[in-house]
This record gives C-alpha cells, structure tokens and sequence, in this order.
C-alpha cells in the first residue's frame, strides 16, 4: 500500500518551490520599469535590424552551411557527453569496453575527416 507520509517532504518541497519563484516573479514584475524607450526596443548583440518590417518574413534564409557546423557541434558534444562517464567507469568495463569506444571514436573521427575533405567546415 502507499504510504503518503513518505511523499510529504517532497510536496512541501515542491510547494515552497512553486511559491518561492511565483513570489519573486510577481515582485520583480511590480518593481520593474514599464516606460519602453528607443534604446530599449533597438535590437542589440547581433546588429540585425527586426525581422517584424513589413515585407520582411521572420523566417529569414540561412545558409544550409550554418546547420551543418551546428549538427557538428552537436554530435561532437555528444561525445563528449560520453566520454566522462566512460573515463570514469574504465577499470568497471574492462577491455570491451575500451575498445568499444574506440570503435566509436573511430567512427566520428572518419566522419570528420571525411567533412574536412568535402569543405563542410569551410566558412565563406
């Protein structure tokens, strides 16, 4: 049978949490400045103008290039992702277990060799 008594350090903790951040939303929300001004609704950091003109789309063209280098910095923080635990439980997994990253390393480093050659990384 479930035995609620277990749960109730987590609800309270829950409950607090929930309270504590809407708390400090509403605060933050009362407190802040209203006024919008020029400097304020400028675009900043990239130095684009808005996307929001009329006869402008905010569904830009990007270049296929730009999502290629980002698959690629994604699949190779995967692996990093897997190689700290993998270094960690080395001695655990054995000889298999080294060589099966191996082989996987194997295989991301081709692909990136193989990416490098095509000049996927190549940026105009």
């Amino acid at each position: 049978m479930l035995n609620f008594q277990d749960y109730l350090p987590i609800l309270v903790f829950l409950g607090i949490g929930f309270g504590l951040s809407t708390a400090l939303m509403f605060v933050s929300w009362w407190r802040s400045k209203k006024a919008p001004y020029k400097e304020k609704l400028s675009p900043y950091e990239c130095g684009f103008d808005t996307f929001d003109t009329p006869g402008h789309s905010a569904r830009g063209r990007f270049s296929v290039h730009f999502y290629l280098v980002a698959i690629l910095f994604i699949i190779f923080d995967i692996e990093i992702a897997f190689l700290f635990p993998w270094a960690v439980s080395l001695k655990k997994i054995g000889v298999f277990g080294f060589w099966s990253m191996m082989l996987f390393l194997s295989i991301l480093t081709i692909g990136f060799i193989y990416e490098w050659k095509k000049g996927a990384l190549e940026w105009e």
